[in-house]
């Protein structure tokens, strides 16, 4: 349950101190103003940098792993975003359908609007989906506090329309956020969630080096990411996902680990 009131971090009230000292200390020493100027400065590159790290814990509350009870049950989540796509999400849901797999898809508000047949597939087949944002903007961690809550309230309403479901989880595009966000998902009842492992699959064309980078985290608890929208493509033209997606499957298998949505991991 959520609280009623949202409540900043510690790191969070240290910022609001700091500003409020140093607003103080120019009121109390005018010849001070350069000290006070550059703390402020200082304080403001450490939240953006922290605002860079999609796993940080700094800025709210942030699943960056299953919680302890799905870890103990041997669970893991595959988390799927950018999508839906025409092309690859269909051959994405034959996958983890051959596999008896479940997943997470954050789609993205505008295209589950062109797509809306896809989504309803995906909830069909026993998986979930989650905000995503409404348009994947590049600039949404530049945004403030109204623009966050528009782009994701859109996606929320879109997906809720269109699905019949509304959504529990958000996902920032690309991970990057800024100290806005976490009061905005707290209003909408949402729960930030980022990844123990990514191989970076709309980058990497080479899906052996995109199965190195999550293999090593196939472990009890581990949420992994993939990419059905925006996919990187193998030499021969093969979605990156669609070769990774097997060896992750039949290693998770192996190790007895069972793949669940975020939302059965709290169940």
């Amino acid at each position: 349950m959520l609280d009623a009131r949202w409540q900043p971090g510690i790191l969070l009230r240290a910022s609001g101190a700091l500003h409020v000292l140093a607003v103080a200390a120019i009121i109390l020493e005018p010849g001070q103003w350069r000290w006070a100027l550059g703390a402020v400065v200082v304080n403001h590159l450490l939240m953006a940098a922290i605002g860079l790290w999609p796993r940080s814990h700094w800025l709210g509350p942030n699943w960056t792993r299953l919680p302890a009870a799905a870890t103990a049950r041997n669970e893991i989540a595959l988390t799927i975003d950018d999508g839906p796509d025409p092309v690859v999400t269909p051959l994405v849901l034959d996958v983890l359908e051959r596999y008896g797999a479940r997943a997470t898809f954050f789609c993205i508000g505008e295209k589950a609007v062109r797509y809306p047949e896809l989504c309803l597939e995906i909830i069909r087949r026993g998986h979930a989906i989650e905000n995503h944002s409404q348009h994947h903007r590049h600039h949404f961690s530049l945004t403030g506090p109204r623009g966050m809550r528009r782009e994701i309230q859109a996606a929320q309403d879109t997906l809720t329309r269109v699905c019949g479901q509304r959504p529990l989880f958000f996902r920032a595009p690309a991970g990057l956020r800024n100290p806005f966000l976490d009061p905005v998902l707290h209003q909408l009842g949402l729960t930030l969630a980022s990844w123990s492992a990514r191989g970076f699959d709309t980058r990497v064309k080479d899906a052996e080096r995109v199965k190195n980078k999550l293999l090593p985290g196939l472990r009890a608890g581990a949420i992994l990411l993939l990419h059905d929208g925006n996919a990187a493509r193998t030499a021969s033209g093969t979605p990156v996902i669609l070769d990774v997606l097997p060896a992750l499957l039949e290693r998770a298998a192996a190790a007895r680990l069972r793949t669940v949505t975020l939302r059965q991991a709290v169940s």
